[in-house]
């Protein structure tokens, strides 16, 4: 049993506008992201299927690493998306997906705030790999607002180093 209410999401998101690269800002720590990681990309593609191919890049020791994966969206609206990393062949197994709400977006699509309903993932997401500071407090403060806890959150560095 959770102590937290629904987490809300943007009424609707515009899926193909989405698409692109977005440049993770922050993040909560997650086991799957190393909190030396540096240059965290996500660039996301619409299949012709109405999935979306998610390609995450990060730089780590000087090598850049990528994983690949399918997002689908759960509903209409395009805000709450179930997304899994594993080999296609595998992806029909059960629990086997995330959990990728968009919390707030800004209307020209250049600010994004994800995080899952359990509150323990989070991502402040841009379409540059700066966003000032008012901004980012602006949307990290809608995070706690949605009842996240902000204290172990990680400034995701950008070294100008390309991963691609």
């Amino acid at each position: 049993m959770s102590d937290h209410s629904e987490l809300s999401t943007v009424s609707q998101v515009d899926i193909a506008r989405y698409m692109g690269t977005w440049y993770e800002i922050a993040r909560l720590p997650m086991r799957h992201e190393p909190e030396d990681g540096t240059d965290i990309s996500a660039t996301y593609t619409l299949e012709a299927d109405g999935s979306v191919e998610v390609r995450n890049r990060m730089r780590r020791k000087g090598e850049v690493d990528e994983s690949v994966g399918r997002a689908t969206a759960v509903d209409e609206t395009a805000s709450k998306l179930e997304v899994t990393f594993l080999p296609e062949g595998l992806r029909w197994i059960p629990f086997t997906k995330g959990d990728y709400w968009i919390i707030a977006l800004d209307p020209a699509y250049t600010v994004a705030l994800v995080g899952s309903p359990d509150r323990k993932y989070l991502w402040l997401l841009a379409r540059e790999t700066t966003l000032d500071e008012v901004t980012r407090n602006h949307y990290l403060a809608i995070a706690r607002q949605q009842g996240f806890d902000l204290g172990p959150l990680i400034h995701t560095p950008h070294t100008g180093q390309p991963t691609a």
